[in-house]
């Protein structure tokens, strides 16, 4: 059974890289009759971007297209998500825990949070709840998530933001410590006036509070802070790993095996790492499968591997949820 269970359907921040990438995903996914790269293909190109653009990314039209993607790889499970940061009525949840003071840090991350908070969160969830039965006629199972991001004290104020919506599962992530976003290409050098090890300790301790904050079916790419190549010694990490471990057998909490960092970080390796793979299978936890897909055109994408993977490190089956509850699947 091949499940993607992390994805999304858009990300800011609007650069000219992200209008490159949409209509290359568009034009990818979309059958032409106009030959490629020839005017009359490129004015069609263009309609399709400008309908995407004015339509959105809730919309069945974009839906489409990773339905089409997830019949065409044999996906059976997909899970679509957002992350919390692109509604704009949870922002103020976010400007209480980021740091946006005046220093360069700060201005750079209330710049980012202006660019990618946009969103309505009721018409994110309308779009995905009205596409479940046509998904299920094409014999692919939809599931609707939210992604959210742990800060330490949130934990009254976001289990409340939690229950307003009817998600199938809630993922918990970690991308800030103490304020800082650092999976932001805008503020990697930060990296520099740290400790590796103290840094990656306090890393740590946020996860393991996020895990045992029991406000998430899974915890997802727990070793993220590695996004741009920053690490020490990784024997040094070990004790480390074992206690997340711990925590999310201790829980009963799931995480993923997440690409996103494969394809789109300088790091390009899973999440978990193999050593932190190895970990976390040997104590038990629980997996699912993800791209972390942006675009239609990835989903899937490293699904084989992933699956491969796991087995290799024994795991022997893999979970999705359906309203708040998890379901168990054998690997093939």
């Amino acid at each position: 059974m091949k499940i993607d269970f992390h994805l999304h359907l858009e990300e800011g921040p609007y650069s000219p890289s992200w209008l490159q990438r949409t209509m290359e995903s568009l034009t990818k996914m979309t059958d032409s009759s106009e030959q490629i790269h020839t005017q009359a293909w490129m004015q069609e190109s263009f309609g399709l971007l400008e309908r995407r653009m004015k339509g959105g990314a809730f919309t069945e039209e974009w839906l489409d297209l990773y339905l089409k993607q997830a019949k065409e790889r044999g996906i059976h499970t997909v899970g679509i998500v957002d992350h919390l940061y692109r509604f704009t009525k949870y922002k103020t949840y976010y400007e209480k825990h980021m740091l946006m003071d005046d220093t360069l840090i700060g201005r750079l991350q209330r710049e980012w949070l202006d660019q990618v908070c946009m969103a309505d969160t009721e018409h994110f969830v309308a779009c995905i709840q009205a596409q479940k039965e046509k998904w299920q006629r094409e014999g692919v199972q939809l599931r609707l998530g939210i992604e959210a991001d742990y800060f330490p004290g949130c934990e009254q104020e976001l289990a409340g933001i939690l229950r307003e919506q009817p998600y199938d599962y809630v993922i918990g992530s970690v991308h800030f410590v103490d304020g800082w976003g650092f999976d932001n290409p805008a503020t990697q050098t930060y990296f520099e006036q740290f400790d590796l090890e103290v840094l990656y300790a306090r890393f740590f301790e946020i996860v393991g509070q996020a895990v045992s904050s029991r406000l998430f079916d899974i915890v997802a790419h727990l070793d993220n802070l590695k996004a741009f190549n920053y690490r020490p010694d990784e024997r040094r990490l070990l004790p480390m790993y074992e206690r997340i471990a711990d925590l999310l057998i201790a829980h009963d909490t799931a995480t993923e095996i997440n690409a996103g960092m494969v394809y789109r970080y300088p790091i390009r390796e899973m999440c978990p790492g193999p050593a932190f793979l190895e970990v976390l299978a040997a104590k038990g936890v629980l997996f699912t499968t993800s791209t972390d897909a942006h675009f239609p055109d990835d989903l899937g994408g490293y699904t084989d591997q992933q699956l491969e993977m796991l087995k290799q490190a024994g795991v022997r089956e893999i979970v999705t949820f359906q309203n708040r509850r998890r379901s168990r699947h054998w690997l093939d």
